[in-house]
């Protein structure tokens, strides 16, 4: 036996009597989104308006941040599927989520705006390998199970996420509003890398224990793109436009009157709403055919996104948390569930890091151009619109997609799911 082998042994977790292996790996590699998704990007938003303050940010140039953490992904969505299959992809999955630790923690020692691009930048790139990886992961896990299990174990995968929106909603506000220094954001990206250093130590060993998904043969390895046309540009279009909300909805709410604890409240009903998500959606993830499921999460996520505009009451907040937090991720779950049911295992990787793609091009230009319709006279509000109608067009494309199924994943939804439509 070899050292890696001896290695890989030794740190694998000790699985609960009775725990599923599948289920054990989605906890666990959970944690991946935790740190890329829920801290190193939605985090930003509760840090935003305290580093525009001490910083003397236009909104364009605070947008301009997630827009650099979201080229970071985009450049780490290109790269992932090689690196995964150069390195490995549990190896892929473990380094990636350090080194997006150590961005968060670099990302409070600067007020340098330079450097705080670059270091978003590279939160982003090693971010969306981790995700990446961590979904080829459990998707290889999810591989011989029915369509509905399948659903629920990406969706427990994804709700990591959510998962972090509610550690950092409850710690971060509370911190700013305890520390009278004008650069206390520092302490909240400090306390943010503390977070991921934990959720590193934790993740790790059931990432190494994890299955890696199934090379694909040299002769096929490029993924048939043209069977998720649809949902490639739906997709991207929830990239821009859900980015937008979650990085100017805090800076929105505070500009409108809104205390630390209103702030705390909205950011833990969000996140609580989309773990809760993880499992209500599977159902009708696993059900509906083609786009639908991505449709329907994604008008959801439009509604959601829209109460602000409408009404300013603290009522019509709480109902955006929770159609908000509710939906977005479970987006993230449908379009990994249709390409899962679509495509042969072997692809699965390469088309998650394509899908991430198109993903990352709609994130790329979310943050800015609705921080530039922001600084007119009509304020935030502008931007938040845009998002809007952004989200409702991706759900109009997601009812484009036509439903594909690969011959073992519709035996495997015949045995499981006779009702399905």
């Amino acid at each position: 036996m070899s050292a890696s082998s001896r290695m890989l042994r030794s740190l694998s977790p000790a699985r609960s009597p009775g725990l599923p292996a599948g289920l054990a790996a989605a906890l666990g590699l959970a944690l991946g989104p935790a740190v890329a998704i829920g801290l190193a990007r939605f985090a930003y938003a509760l840090l935003l308006p305290s580093m525009r303050a001490d910083l003397h940010w236009s909104f364009a140039t605070a947008g301009a941040m997630n827009t650099a953490n979201a080229l970071g992904y985009l450049a780490g969505a290109l790269l992932a599927a090689v690196v995964a299959r150069r390195y490995g992809t549990r190896r892929a999955f473990v380094v990636s989520l350090g080194v997006t630790v150590l961005a968060l923690l670099a990302t409070g020692g600067t007020g340098n705006t330079v450097a705080l691009v670059a270091l978003r930048a590279v939160a982003g790139a090693s971010g969306a390998v981790t995700f990446i990886a961590g979904a080829g992961l459990v998707a290889a896990a999810a591989a011989t199970v029915s369509p509905r299990r399948a659903a629920t174990l990406l969706g427990i995968y994804t709700a990591g996420g959510g998962a972090a929106i509610v550690a950092s909603g409850l710690a971060i506000p509370y911190l700013l509003a305890a520390t009278s220094l004008a650069d206390g954001w520092r302490w909240g990206w400090v306390l943010l890398a503390g977070l991921g250093a934990v959720a590193f130590v934790v993740a790790t060993p059931f990432a190494l224990a994890s299955a890696e998904p199934p090379a694909p043969p040299v002769a096929d390895r490029r993924w048939p793109a043209r069977h998720l046309g649809p949902v490639l540009v739906s997709y991207g279009l929830f990239g821009a436009g859900y980015i937008a909300f979650m990085t100017f909805i805090v800076a929105f709410l505070k500009g409108h009157g809104t205390g630390p604890s209103g702030i705390t409240a909205f950011w833990v009903v969000l996140g609580t709403a989309s773990i809760a998500g993880a499992f209500a959606w599977a159902r009708p993830i696993a059900m509906l055919r083609g786009g639908r499921g991505c449709a329907m999460a994604l008008a959801v996520l439009g509604a959601g996104a829209l109460l602000p505009l409408v009404s300013r009451s603290p009522l019509a907040a709480m109902g955006s948390a929770l159609l908000v937090g509710g939906s977005f991720l479970s987006v993230v779950t449908a379009v990994t569930a249709v390409a899962r049911r679509s495509l042969q295992p072997h692809h699965l990787t390469p088309a998650i890091a394509g899908l991430t793609v198109a993903f990352a091009v709609g994130q790329c230009l979310g943050p800015v151009l609705a921080g530039v319709l922001s600084d007119g006279p009509a304020g935030l509000s502008v931007g938040l619109t845009l998002s809007v109608g952004v989200l409702i067009a991706g759900a109009v494309v997601a009812l484009a997609q036509r439903h594909h199924e690969t011959p073992d994943r519709s035996m495997a939804a015949t045995a499981d799911s006779p009702t399905a439509v």
